[in-house]
Parts: C-alpha cells; sequence; structure tokens
C-alpha cells in the first residue's frame, strides 16, 4: 500500500489490485538531491523545463505540481491539498533525508536502475537511492559522461577508439544497462553503419582540440553508439536511448525537439537486429505512439512513458492507453525517469498504478481483457518484463 488510503481510483478484481500494488522496477530513474533547497530551487526541480516559473506564477500551478499537493503531503503527515507554503515548510522542518526516505519508499520500488550522467550536484548515490528507498539498486552507464573522461585524458587522435573502447568495458562491468542522450548531441537521424577507422581519427583530432566542448559531432557520436553495442553484446547488457522532448526545457543546449522522434532510429535499430542488444526507448512523450510501433515491430526493443507519467499527473491514463494501444504486453516498462525531487520519483510510481487501474478497468469492463490478463499485464509492465531484460 502506497498512502494510509487506498491510491487506486477505481474498483477491480482483487488479483488486478494486488498486481498494481505490487513493488515495482524502476527502470530508469536519476539520484534525488541530498540536501535542502529554496522554494526558487524545489520549484525548478518539479517543473519539465528546470527554469523558473514566469514571474507572479508557480510551478505548483501545473499538473505535477497540483498531484504534489494532493498526493506527497500525506506522505509528509500534511492534509491532502496543503498549500504550496505549508507543503514547503513542512518539507524543510522533515529535513532533505526523511523526505527522501519517506517518498522513495512510498513509490514501492523493489529496485532502481540509476542514471548517473546527469552533471548536476549534490544527488544520491545508486547505493543511497537503494538504502532510503529500501530497494535494490543498480547503475545506469551514460556513454556521453565516459566519452568526455577520455576526451580530457589528453591521448593522441590515434589512441581515442581504442581507449574509449577499454574505459566502456570497464564501466560496463559494474552497470546494469548502458544509456545514450545521442538526441541531445546530433538527433537521432544520424547514419546507422559503423564509421570507417579513418573517419574516427580524423574526427578524433578535431574532438581532441577542443576536449572540453559537448560530444556532438556525428561521426564520434555513431564510432560511441557501435563502441556501445559491442560491449553491451558481451556483456549481455540493454541499451537505453533518450528519446522524445523531456529534458528539452530552455536551459537545454542540445538539439533534439523533433529529431528526438525515436522513429529516426529505425535504421540503426534495424542494424541491431541480428546481434541480440536489447534497445530501451526512454520517454518518448509526445512520440510514445512511435515508440509503441518500433516495439511492436522490432522483438528487441522496449519503452517506457517515463517522466510524462508523473507530469501529466491525473491524465497519466491518456498516456498509458496510448501505449497499450500499440505496445506488446511483454515490451512495456515502468521508469520514472525522476531527477533532483523525490516527488517526482513518488508520483511517478503512483501515477503509473493510478492511471493503469483504470486503463485495465476500462478493459475488464468492455470484455476485452479478463481478469487474469489485466492482471498478468501489469505484473509484466510493473516488474516483470524488466527483471527479465535487465537480468535481474
Amino acid at each position: 500500500m502506497l498512502l494510509p488510503v487506498d491510491p487506486l481510483p477505481v474498483t477491480l478484481p482483487d488479483t488486478v489490485r494486488a498486481a498494481l500494488l505490487a513493488p515495482m522496477v524502476d527502470q530508469h530513474c536519476h539520484g534525488v538531491r541530498r540536501d535542502d533547497t529554496t522554494r526558487s530551487g524545489f520549484e525548478q526541480l518539479i517543473g519539465e523545463g528546470g527554469t523558473p516559473a514566469p514571474p507572479g506564477t508557480t510551478h505548483f500551478d501545473t499538473p505535477a505540481g497540483a498531484a504534489i499537493r494532493r498526493w506527497c503531503a500525506p506522505v509528509l503527515s500534511l492534509e491532502p491539498h496543503a498549500s504550496a507554503t505549508v507543503y514547503l515548510s513542512r518539507r524543510a522542518e522533515l529535513g532533505a533525508a526523511e523526505v527522501n526516505r519517506r517518498l522513495l519508499r512510498g513509490a514501492a520500488v523493489s529496485a532502481f536502475l540509476v542514471d548517473t550522467g546527469l552533471d548536476v550536484p549534490m544527488v544520491l548515490s545508486p547505493a543511497e537511492m537503494g538504502r532510503l528507498g529500501a530497494a535494490a539498486a543498480d547503475e545506469i552507464v551514460r556513454l556521453e559522461q565516459v566519452e568526455q573522461d577520455v576526451a580530457e585524458a589528453g591521448l593522441p587522435a590515434a589512441d581515442y577508439a581504442g581507449t574509449l573502447r577499454d574505459e566502456l568495458a570497464v564501466r560496463a562491468a559494474r552497470a546494469a544497462a548502458l544509456k545514450s542522450v545521442a538526441a541531445h548531441r546530433c538527433g537521432l537521424g544520424f547514419d546507422p553503419s559503423r564509421p570507417s577507422r579513418g573517419s574516427v581519427i580524423a574526427a578524433a583530432g578535431r574532438r581532441l582540440a577542443d576536449p572540453k566542448s559537448r560530444l556532438d559531432d556525428p561521426v564520434l557520436v555513431r564510432h560511441l553508439l557501435w563502441a556501445a553495442v559491442d560491449v553491451a553484446r558481451e556483456r549481455g547488457l540493454p541499451l537505453q536511448f533518450h528519446c522524445g522532448l523531456s529534458g528539452m526545457g530552455p536551459g537545454d543546449t542540445g538539439v533534439a525537439g523533433h529529431l528526438g522522434d525515436p522513429a529516426l532510429l529505425t535504421g540503426f535499430v534495424r542494424a541491431l537486429a541480428p546481434l541480440g542488444v536489447p534497445v530501451v526507448l526512454l520517454h518518448c512523450y509526445p512520440y510514445h505512439r512511435q515508440a509503441a510501433y518500433l516495439a511492436g515491430v522490432f522483438p528487441h526493443v522496449y519503452v517506457d512513458a517515463g517522466p510524462a507519467v508523473a507530469h501529466t499527473a491525473a491524465g497519466s491514463a491518456h498516456v498509458l492507453r496510448e501505449l497499450l494501444e500499440l505496445v506488446p504486453f511483454h515490451k512495456q516498462m515502468y521508469g520514472s525517469g525522476c531527477h533532483g525531487a523525490a516527488e517526482l520519483c513518488f508520483l511517478a510510481a503512483l501515477c503509473h498504478r493510478r492511471g493503469l487501474a483504470r486503463v485495465l478497468a476500462d478493459r475488464i469492463a468492455e470484455g476485452e481483457w479478463s481478469p487474469a490478463d489485466a492482471a498478468r499485464i501489469a505484473h509484466m509492465i510493473g516488474s516483470g518484463n524488466a527483471r527479465r531484460v535487465y537480468r535481474l
């Protein structure tokens, strides 16, 4: 049970309720902040763009902000719909450690897979996320972060490819998955072929002339991805791709936008099909239908709804319903995509359960799915698929 009251909004058979309320695997999230923050700082964490609200307004006047006041307030021992001022005062009174403990445990997650690639201060490590959340925890290695470390190591261009490959192998040895944010660097419509050694050396020479810059050379992005494919194949690891508009607020300097449409990855996904490397399309909103279609066409492609579930909050059933119009049930997974604020981790889990409950209730009422079908689907999406794909 997530809260002192039943969080599911509809009447369901007991087996379906049990499947929805069972602990889930959060197959992609980030660390939450370990320190207390100001109101302005907190509002930037809960706003999808990561920027302050316009003067005279507040990020509490969003679907996620309203949901925090409704659903997170009771977890902090407040009445539902507490004002933003009261909520933040209580948050400060409890302190970040206690707030994180309550909200992470309230999410009822059995395992966190934590992307450590965000360059932000004062966030919990995977081990700390697991300890506070009373869950297992593993690392997702961000490919572009590994490449940045290699680029800044001061090596000659001829050694770039080999060093990168070796470093990826070292990092992968303790990882649950590898992840790319190519959508934010050159877009997902890149040439899917493996670049030649000569083109990589030439591009590495240009890259190493300014090693502190962000990787955005399409040749080196392709090389990084293919090097990761080789390592993932050896280690039996999935390869995650950040897709959609998530994280593309005004403060982001990447490209993404419509170039984050996962349909643009079709050529690369097709090239990987014979290799047996699972591809997980993260977030995807508002291109979740394209992602669902790819998951239906290609046996090695999986998808989650990501932070769209928390940020649509009361509207989460609509997003999940659209995914389930196309996606094979054994191809969808739960991932909060949360970062910074533990409230987003809690909300994603809650809104996933509430939204999926509405979808399942409709299917059962229409006679499309039996209660046994609905319970099995809830279990697969909540934890079963992730346990199989990530070998948990």
